[in-house]
């Protein structure tokens, strides 16, 4: 492994102090002179025709400064932006019909909140009441009510992926089994709620501060629906409490938000109370998953039959990219000779489901990781042994799909089996509790290589100074993952820089390059990171030329820049420091400031994705037989993330997905009536806490991932996918129980153990 002074080392966030002393200004901390507060009304019925929307009495209220329906805007539809642009069917504000409880109808600019509250309740909107659906079997049977008039099925979507012979396969196969499963929906639960600030300036553009993952997708949809040019609208991201998928799309109230800014000439914010988060928020798809697998009787895997139908609610949002990628996911981890996926996204009359960490993942290895987990026992052969004698290797292929380029999850298994003590430890538990394995595999960026944008997916300036100091420029999308220290830690790793002596600007449309895709899918480091690592070889290349010159050295030296200093390699009085050799260019250019660009489009690296990270989970529980209570009381994780740049950073992201894995598992669910979420607050929707976190033990597989900078490939999704099997896992070698529907209740445990119970 390459040895490096600043990659791999506990460096401290670069938004740390901020965030510690609270002077880190989020969206809703930003106020501007004359603004304006809006409110958003929302559809208290889950299926519905506008017959009628009054707003006269809402204007008379004084204070209030402008209300609009969906007929006063362009009534341009939007959705998941370039990728699918035929699945865009979401209207800003709802033009002639609502499809779900919390709906959005109509908005409100007034001098103060209270005063737009009010002007809410005098909004009168008649409606006319249609059929709704609010499950998948419901929307899918003939002569159910249709959501979109151009899906009569209700199915938005249907993906396909397969290769192998899978009917022959099966014939062969000693060991057959299908089992269904049914995994749920689940908030984002971000700490800090959506917030967006609209303000317009003398000449009609906009500017737009918004708590978002992805400010250049918002500043393309924001354009389209506005009927504007892409570069009159700047969108700038503040700091931002979490966003896990949920803050990757144009939402309405970014719309509303920009266009009652124009109607007013004013500012106008709008911030979403934790009700409407959790009433009309996305969240994560809930599936109906049914696979089919085959075995050889000594554990070899010889086909997989998956099909996977998604619950979208009631538009498509990111669901047509989530149909592809939990197939793919299905795909993942084990060598399949013989695959088939089968998905439908399907409409129903309840909140949208988005893009939520992980993406598809967590749902398709959920049923992948519990179905290895029967088959192992029902074969007779050790959970971790049946992975291994299966598992993916560098170089492995699905055809069509990706290339394994690197691969440490033989390794992680094996790692994660020793930390653990798995097979004595499984032999040793006493009664009540269980121990449980759960693997992963993930993404490390989005490729989509139909995407068609004529920008690159990510892109970075670097601008060096003679004082010996540097400035990076990037849209990526700092979010709470750590992104900002990231690339600082790269760039200064490269150009042999301290921390301090780099600057960074990130997020602001208007001031960096354009462009980059945002944050989501786990491409942060690998593929901003490989944009800066351009821009800082073509910045050395400059130094170096100049170097060499001032020092007739032959070409056969190597140059390189350490220590604050650019000289030859094994010659380090031949040369200067790094500002020195600034400013000798800079003269050598009459002053032409040094400024490189460096971009990074992976083409031909795989459909999805130009590498994978792998790991693997261990769970050991306890249950309280008289109450079905679960308490874990510790997790082993050994994952393979390419070079770890940061190593704290890399642990905070696994805690965190354990915390969400925790909660997926156990606790978080929605209750719904009739399309209307009831747990509609923190009360009722129920997410660990910090008491309820586990101890647990980590280890970072080795491995070098030859697309990534420096070797790094993904930390922040993948480690979300393994927790809920292992749990489950864990929970069945307690109790007998073996939960195929999310979560693990203590009802569900108690049902299954009398069940399970002698008679």
């Amino acid at each position: 492994m390459a040895q490096f002074s600043i990659v791999g080392k506990d460096i401290p966030r670069t938004d740390a102090r901020a965030k510690a002393t609270g002077t880190a200004l989020y969206t809703d901390d930003i106020k501007l002179p004359g603004m304006l507060y809006g409110k958003i009304l929302r559809s208290p019925v889950p299926h519905a025709r506008i017959v009628h929307i009054d707003v006269s009495k809402a204007l008379a209220l004084p204070g209030v400064k402008c209300v609009i329906t969906g007929e006063d805007t362009p009534k341009i539809k939007y959705g998941n932006w370039r990728l699918f642009p035929d699945t865009q069917d979401e209207y800003p504000l709802a033009v002639d019909r609502v499809r779900f409880v919390g709906d959005e109808v109509a908005a409100v600019a007034a001098v103060d909140l209270d005063t737009a509250e009010e002007a809410l309740q005098l909004i009168r909107v008649e409606y006319e009441d249609l059929p709704a659906v609010f499950d998948i079997e419901s929307a899918l049977k003939k002569g159910a009510p249709v959501l979109h008039d151009n899906c009569p099925n209700n199915v938005s979507v249907t993906r396909k992926i397969e290769y192998g012979d899978i009917r022959k396969a099966f014939k062969e196969a000693d060991y057959v089994r299908e089992d269904t499963f049914r995994v749920h929906a689940v908030s984002h639960a971000y700490m800090e709620p959506c917030s967006s600030l609209a303000a317009v300036d003398l000449d009609g553009r906009i500017t737009l501060w918004t708590s978002t993952q992805t400010p250049y997708i918002v500043q393309c949809l924001l354009a389209s629906t506005l009927g504007m040019r892409e570069n009159d609208i700047r969108v700038i991201k503040p700091y931002v409490g979490g966003g896990f998928g949920g803050k990757m799309e144009m939402r309405p109230w970014e719309f509303c938000a920009a266009f009652m800014a124009k109607k007013t000439g004013r500012p106008v914010k709008i911030t979403l109370t934790r009700e409407e988060e959790l009433i009309a928020g996305r969240r994560r798809h809930p599936m109906k998953i049914v696979s089919k697998v085959g075995f050889k009787n000594d554990g070899t895997l010889v086909a997989k039959d998956l099909k996977i139908y998604l619950d979208g609610g009631a538009y498509n949002s990111m669901g047509p990219t989530a149909t592809f990628l939990c197939g793919n996911f299905g795909a993942m981890l084990y060598r399949y000779p013989n695959y088939r996926f089968y998905g439908q996204h399907v409409y129903t009359n309840k909140p949208p489901a988005g893009a939520m960490r992980g993406f598809g993942a967590p749902q398709s290895l959920y049923a992948a990781e519990t179905q290895m987990n029967i088959v192992a026992e029902e074969l007779g052969i050790d959970p971790i042994d049946l992975r291994i004698k299966n598992a993916m290797r560098t170089g492995d292929k699905i055809p069509d799909v990706a290339t394994i380029s690197s691969c440490g999850f033989i390794e992680s298994l094996e790692r994660v089996a020793k930390m653990s003590n798995w097979k004595r430890r499984r032999k040793s538990l006493k009664d009540g509790e269980g121990i449980g394995i759960g693997c992963y595999s993930f993404i490390s960026g989005g490729v989509f290589n139909w995407f068609n944008t004529q920008y690159p997916f990510s892109a970075a300036e670097v601008r060096v100074f003679a004082d010996g100091t540097a400035h990076l420029l990037t849209m990526a999308s700092d979010i709470g993952q750590g992104s900002d220290t990231v690339l600082k830690q790269i760039l200064a790793e490269e150009l042999g820089l301290k921390m301090e002596d780099i600057r960074i600007t990130s997020a602001d449309t208007a001031m960096t390059p354009q462009a980059d895709l945002g944050t989501w899918g786990s491409r942060v480091t690998l593929m901003a990171g490989n944009a800066v690592l351009d821009a800082a070889r073509k910045i050395k290349q400059k130094l170096f030329g100049a170097v060499s010159a001032r020092f007739n050295l032959n070409v056969i030296y190597d140059m390189e820049c350490k220590d604050g200093r650019v000289y030859a390699k094994g010659r380090p009085e031949r040369g200067m420091s790094f500002g020195e050799v600034v400013a000798m260019v800079q003269k050598a250019n009459r002053g032409e400031p040094l400024v490189a660009r460096g971009s990074y489009t992976p083409r031909g690296k795989g459909l999805v994705t130009p590498a994978f990270s792998f790991g693997a989970q261990v769970a050991h529980v306890s249950v309280d037989k008289e109450t079905g209570l679960v308490r874990v009381k510790k997790m082993w994780t050994a994952h393979d993330c390419g070079t770890v740049i940061n190593p704290s950073s890399v642990e905070g992201q696994l805690e965190g997905s354990i915390h969400m894995g925790l909660g997926y598992a156990l606790c978080e669910q929605f209750v719904m009536d009739k399309g209307k979420t009831l747990t509609n607050t923190f009360l009722d929707y129920k997410i660990p806490s910090a008491l309820d976190m586990p101890p647990g033990e980590s280890a970072c597989i080795e491995t070098y991932e030859p697309e990534g900078p420096m070797g790094a490939k993904e930390a922040g999704e993948g480690l979300a996918s393994p927790t809920a099997p292992a749990i489950a896992e864990a929970v069945y070698h307690a109790t007998g129980y073996r939960c195929m529907d999310l979560p693990i209740t203590p009802e569900k445990i108690l049902k299954g153990m009398k069940k399970k119970a002698p008679k």
